[in-house]
């Protein structure tokens, strides 16, 4: 199947959500929609930032939503200031009222931390996500993954009420955790996979990020006619090539010709950035500065290697986002082999709006590799020299590489009015 194929159920075969032609008729205004989500606004990366631009949609469509969650803490994973992770806490924000729930947080984001996150979350919201669902009686209860920890309750208060249930899948968490470690054991595994695919089976439809996603959900189970794929999007009215001065150079002490390689996004294990300082410590006698923009668990590891042809930066906000994606002379985008060949990263669709060559680290064969065929630069997985070599070819070439974003198949794939049909399509039935 091409990148430009949805799949959805069989009353809408044929919509693409890279394509144009028929498109869902479908109206949510004056549904009455409950978002319960472990990430929302305003964290400005990751799961939070798509469930807030869905609920900000939902509600310019005319439906009513609320939204259960907890305080905003991503990707630093300590609550942002104004917030406090222990509290519970009901706000206004652009006409959408949010429940946020105690979580439990840690700068060390392992093994048991790594459980007890989204298992205070579902503790601490169950009776808020319960009353919300009995009391207002919602036309639909969207649940995001992460986490799928809190969707029992929401699913069974959802089904006393008559409401539709949609699992939005942003992440198999407990495929992820077992991949990179964060959780071990063969009888915990056997018991999780069995809470999983009982879950699933709850959902009257599960939407998901890309093909492999997909795949891994209907071998546990999801019936083929449940499950639809919107990849997650970029709004190229917000991001675009910005030629001309960046003043992060100035900020960081680049000249206008230094040759930049930026990754900007989550600093966790998943990201697999030491293989990103493995290739910078090859390169220090070249022209290259690596730059590092956003925040996570692994940072300190990763500033305290001191590198000198490193610099970092903070998560920035929305604002200067386009401005900093333009920074770049490439971008580079490492990942764990296991996790390539499930998701597309969230970061993909702003490094391809931004107009800038991509040097990704994914083998052909794997999600990334199949849809960035042709638009981005391929080193196998793992394979640090083959990035510290490309990266000095690129540094030392005469002239610098631009793409025109308008010309990417990629890009397209990823169009923001699409996805917000299609996800129309699954909260208006």
């Amino acid at each position: 199947m091409s990148l430009s194929d949805t799949l959805v159920p069989d009353d809408v075969q044929g919509i693409g959500v890279a394509r144009a032609g028929a498109r869902p008729q479908a109206s949510v205004a004056r549904s009455r929609i409950l978002i319960y989500a472990m990430n929302y606004k305003p964290e400005l990366i990751g799961c939070g930032r798509y469930t807030g631009e869905i609920g900000d949609h939902l509600r310019r469509e005319g439906a009513r939503v609320d939204v259960v969650t907890t305080p905003p803490h991503y990707p630093g994973w300590a609550a942002r200031d104004g917030y406090r992770a222990g509290s519970y806490l009901k706000e206004e924000r652009d006409g959408i009222t949010i429940h946020r729930c105690p979580v439990g947080l840690s700068k060390q984001m392992k093994g048991f931390g790594r459980i007890w996150a989204p298992l205070s979350f579902a503790l601490s919201s169950m009776p808020v996500v319960i009353w919300r669902i009995l009391r207002d009686r919602p036309t639909h209860v969207f649940c995001v993954e992460p986490t799928l920890l809190a969707a029992p309750a929401a699913v069974l208060a959802a089904k006393c009420v008559g409401a539709r249930t949609v699992l939005h899948v942003q992440d198999l968490e407990f495929d992820a955790a077992f991949a990179v470690g964060h959780v071990k054991g063969g009888l915990l595994k056997r018991a999780v996979v069995g809470f999983e695919k009982i879950l699933l089976k709850g959902f009257d439809h599960v939407v998901t990020i890309s093909e492999k996603m997909r795949s891994r959900l209907l071998e546990k189970g999801v019936p083929e006619t449940k499950l639809a794929i919107v990849r997650n999007w970029v709004d190229t009215a917000n991001i675009f090539p910005m030629p001309g001065a960046n003043s992060f150079r100035a900020e960081l002490g680049l000249a206008e010709n230094d040759f930049v390689a930026l990754y900007a996004g989550n600093i966790g294990v998943k990201q697999a950035l030491g293989l990103v300082m493995d290739a910078a410590e090859r390169l220090i006698d070249a022209p290259v500065t690596f730059v590092i923009a956003g925040d996570g668990p692994e940072k300190a590891a990763l500033v305290a290697r001191n590198l000198p042809n490193v610099k970092f930066l903070p998560l920035q906000p929305e604002a200067r986002l386009n401005e900093l994606l333009n920074l770049a002379d490439v971008h580079v985008l490492p990942q764990l082999s296991g996790a390539a060949d499930l998701v597309l990263p969230s970061k993909l669709g702003g490094i391809l709006a931004s107009g800038k060559p991509l040097v990704a680290m994914a083998d052909a064969d794997t999600e990334i590799g199949v849809f960035l065929a042709g638009e981005a630069i391929l080193v196998p997985s793992g394979e640090v020299d083959g990035l510290a070599r490309q990266l000095r070819a690129m540094a030392t070439a005469p002239e610098r590489e631009t793409r025109a974003p308008s010309a990417s198949r990629a890009l397209k794939a990823l169009s923001k009015a699409n996805a917000m049909q299609l996800l129309n399509h699954f909260l208006s039935r």
